[in-house]
């Protein structure tokens, strides 16, 4: 698990005072950018070498508000990974207290240049063996 940590900006804020639900799903992303260039297999690697992962599915569960001016670490894991698809999980917590605020998973799968799936092992050996290896499932 890696800790990405960042302050709630008011502009995040709506009407009611609180981070709006949609926010919530781009902290995932950033979060997610800073787990993969921690864990030593970073995004910015894939596209350089011409795969993209898109998003198939995310979701939240909201279990109180964040609101402006407090800072949050968005705990980041893989859930599963199986050379065609990834999928995380995350906990938003508030720091000074620790308490869960918001829960959620996204699902990606890889894509190369042609748009079609790609197996990691086969188009990038040495970056699947540096998730294989974060996840201690070394071949």
């Amino acid at each position: 698990m890696i800790l990405y940590t960042r302050p709630v900006f008011y502009y995040e804020t709506d009407r009611m005072d609180c981070v709006h639900h949609s926010n919530y799903i781009r902290w995932f992303e950033e979060a997610r950018i800073h787990f993969m260039r921690q864990a030593g297999f970073p995004y910015e690697e894939l596209e350089a070498a011409g795969i993209v992962s898109p998003v198939l599915s995310a979701g939240a569960s909201y279990h109180a508000m964040c609101r402006f001016g407090e800072t949050v670490e968005i705990a980041v894991e893989v859930e599963r990974y199986s050379r065609t698809r990834i999928e995380f999980r995350y906990e938003v917590r508030d720091q000074a207290s620790g308490q869960l605020r918001c829960s959620g998973q996204t699902s990606h799968c890889f894509l190369g240049q042609a748009g079609r799936p790609v197996s990691l092992k086969r188009a990038l050996p040495d970056f699947h063996q540096r998730v294989e290896a974060y996840l201690g499932k070394e071949e």
